[in-house]
């Protein structure tokens, strides 16, 4: 079966969107990964869920940066110093969850020995990138 022209520029336009899922997730700090698992449309107007696994590998600094909507995480292993502007050092570790609001400056680190894995699920304005590096905020 051969396969038609709207086949062939469907299987096209997929690949375009997920290899342009892939960039956004993938530019990133050394030793931080973001892997997509979904992504889909919300209640709320003009915004969309990605829910995405990430990966801080021991002794990686995830880099200060703001997502375009709210972040909810979830430590599945491992743990994590989370860094908030304007908040001391936090530490989350496996079983714990925590909330980062639009716009904030944040960063987290992994001063442990086994990598800090979990659940990152992001609320964003459509069309916008997950993340966009930041300055440090001043103390």
């Amino acid at each position: 079966m051969r396969n038609s022209p709207r086949t062939w520029a469907a299987s096209a336009l997929t690949l375009c969107v997920l290899a342009g899922s892939a960039g956004l997730l993938m530019a990133q700090a050394p030793g931080l990964t973001r892997s997509l698992v979904t992504k889909a449309d919300v209640s709320v107007p003009n915004r969309e869920a990605v829910v995405a696994r990430v990966e801080v590998a021991p002794g990686a600094v995830a880099g200060w940066h703001t997502h375009p909507g709210d972040e909810i995480s979830y430590v599945m292993e491992g743990q994590a110093v989370l860094l908030m502007a304007g908040q001391a050092p936090r530490t989350v570790s496996a079983g714990e969850a925590f909330v980062v609001p639009a716009g904030v400056v944040h960063s987290a680190r992994n001063e442990g020995k086994v990598a800090a894995k979990l659940v990152g699920v992001y609320v964003l304005e459509k069309g916008q990138p997950l993340a966009t590096p930041a300055s440090a905020p001043q103390p």
